[in-house]
C-alpha cells in the first residue's frame, strides 16, 4: 500500500513538474517570438504591480502635503523623482496611486463591455432572424457615434463615480465586440461538428456554449486585449474633462488637466509625468494586444 501511495505521489509530482516546464517553455517561446509583445506584457504587469502595492511602493500618500505644503514646485531630483506639484504633493506618489484607477477602470470596463457584446453576438447570431437583424442595426447606431461622445452622455446621465465611469466606458465597447464575435459565430455554427451535435439531439443552449463559444474565444481575446489601451485613454479623457472620478482620488487625466493649463511653462514636469504614465500604459497594452492577435489569428501566425 505504501509503495502504491508513493508511486501515485511521484506520478502527481511528475505531472505538475511537466506542466510547469511546459509553461516556462511557453513564456520563453513567447518572449523570443514576440519580444515587443513581451515588453508590452512587462509594462502592463509593472503597472498592475504598482496599482496593487501602491501603499508600500509610493514614498508618500497621494494627498500628503510634504513639509506642511512648503515643498511646492520642486523639480525632479533624487528626493522627488518626478518633482512636486503646486500644493506640495509628490507627483510620483500620485502617479503610482493613479495607476489603481486606470487599471481598475481599464480592465473591468473592457471585459464587461466586450463580454456583454460577445454574449449578445453569440445568442443573436446563432438564432438569426429578426432579433439578429434588430440587434445589428442597434449596434450600427451605437457604432456610428464617437466613443467619447457616448461615454460623456452616459456619465452626464448617471453622474460621476467609479462605477458609473466603468459602465460608461463598457457601453462604448459593446458594439465592436458584438460585430467581431458575430462574424466568428456565423462561421462556426455551420461547422460539421456543430451539425453533428445538432443531429445527436444536443440542446440549442448546449450547442451555443459548449461547441460554438469556445471556438470563438480567439477573436474575443483579440478584441479584448486590443481594447484595453483605448479604455485607459477614454478614462483619462473623461477625467481630463472633469467627468471622471471626483477628487480627492488621484487620476492621471485630472492631474494632466489641472496642471497643463496653469503650470505648463512654470513647472512642465507636472503635466509631463501623468502624460508619460498614460502613454506608457497605452503603449504596453497595444504591444501586448498586437502580439496576442498575431499568435491567435491564423492568418498572422506565419509572421
Amino acid at each position: 500500500m505504501r509503495s502504491n501511495t508513493g508511486a501515485k505521489s511521484t506520478a502527481v509530482i511528475s505531472r505538475r513538474l511537466a506542466k510547469a516546464s511546459r509553461g516556462q517553455k511557453g513564456i520563453i517561446g513567447f518572449i523570443r517570438r514576440k519580444p515587443l509583445g513581451a515588453l508590452g506584457g512587462f509594462i502592463v504587469l509593472s503597472m498592475l504591480f504598482l496599482a496593487i502595492f501602491a501603499p508600500w511602493v509610493a514614498p508618500y500618500g497621494p494627498e500628503e502635503f510634504i513639509e506642511g505644503g512648503s515643498a511646492r514646485l520642486h523639480p525632479p531630483s533624487l528626493r522627488f523623482l518626478m518633482g512636486t506639484d503646486n500644493l506640495g504633493r509628490d507627483i510620483l506618489s500620485r502617479v503610482i496611486y493613479g495607476a489603481r484607477l486606470s487599471m481598475l477602470v481599464g480592465f473591468v470596463s473592457t471585459f464587461l463591455g466586450t463580454g456583454i457584446g460577445a454574449l449578445i453576438a453569440l445568442v443573436t447570431a446563432y438564432w438569426g432572424g429578426k432579433w439578429d437583424l434588430f440587434t445589428q442595426r442597434f449596434m450600427d447606431v451605437l457604432w456610428s457615434f464617437p466613443s467619447l461622445v457616448i461615454a460623456i452622455v452616459v456619465v452626464a446621465v448617471l453622474g460621476r463615480g467609479t462605477t458609473n465611469l466603468i459602465i460608461a466606458i463598457a457601453i462604448v465597447y459593446i458594439p465592436s465586440a458584438a460585430r467581431v464575435v458575430r462574424s466568428a459565430v456565423l462561421v462556426v455554427k455551420e461547422s460539421e461538428y456543430v451539425q453533428a451535435a445538432r443531429a445527436l439531439g444536443a440542446s440549442q443552449w448546449r450547442i451555443m456554449f459548449r461547441y460554438i463559444a469556445p471556438n470563438c474565444m480567439a477573436p474575443y481575446i483579440i478584441i479584448a486585449t486590443t481594447t484595453l489601451g483605448s479604455a485607459v485613454i477614454t478614462e483619462a479623457s473623461l477625467s481630463f474633462l472633469g467627468l471622471g472620478v471626483p477628487p480627492p482620488a488621484p487620476s492621471w487625466g485630472r492631474d494632466l488637466f489641472g496642471s497643463a493649463q496653469k503650470f505648463a511653462e512654470l513647472a512642465p514636469w507636472m503635466p509631463i509625468m501623468p502624460g508619460l504614465a498614460i502613454s506608457l500604459t497605452v503603449y504596453g497594452f497595444n504591444l501586448f494586444g498586437d502580439a496576442i492577435r498575431d499568435i491567435l489569428d491564423p492568418r498572422l501566425r506565419g509572421r
